[in-house]
């Protein structure tokens, strides 16, 4: 029976194009404190930023992921980490609030948003491209389960806030990106 479910589960996720994505309870994320839900056939997804450290293994990006959640819920005083899903450049994705809870990474578009945030600083460089392509793999994941609608737009931190997010040098990339609208 359990080889079944393994099975099933991995037809599921390959069936709907979903890559690995690395849980809470695996890079050990606190309890959220988060209660409002995401509706489905989101509009936009958000790239960010978390302009910090960047980190390029599993070890120091749960590490990573850990660090910028205890920010965001003990000096932000946030209900939990601020993004849905953050990507290292180990190339691996982070589940952070995940497909279901409403973010806090972009002021009047976390209701209708998924928040991808990079970890690391791009103002003069790029995310590697193992962690673009887990970006964007996520992102067709999220079509496939109808998490954000097929014309969904893509849209840099900066093109909603006030802010240099995503970093200049990474904004300039996913200008070239599917759906971007600034």
């Amino acid at each position: 029976m359990m080889r079944f479910f393994i099975f099933l589960t991995v037809f599921c996720v390959l069936a709907q194009g979903c890559p690995k994505i690395i849980s809470r309870a695996s890079w050990g994320a606190s309890p959220s404190k988060c209660q409002a839900r995401l509706p489905r056939a989101l509009k936009y997804v958000i790239i960010h930023h978390t302009a910090g450290a960047s980190c390029t293994t599993e070890s120091a990006c749960k590490a990573q992921a850990r660090s910028i959640q205890n920010f965001h819920m003990k000096t932000n005083g946030w209900c939990d980490i601020g993004y849905n899903f953050l990507i290292g450049e180990d190339g691996q994705i982070y589940e952070g609030r995940g497909w279901q809870t409403v973010g806090a990474h972009a002021k009047n578009y976390n209701s209708n948003s998924i928040g991808i945030s990079f970890m690391g600083t791009f103002t003069n460089r790029v995310p590697n491209s193992v962690a673009q392509q887990a970006a964007k793999n996520l992102i067709n994941c999220a079509v496939a389960k109808n998490v954000i609608n097929t014309d969904y737009t893509l849209k840099g931190h900066r093109d909603v806030s006030s802010t240099e997010c995503p970093g200049t040098s990474f904004y300039n990339l996913i200008k070239n990106w599917p759906h971007f609208k600034a």
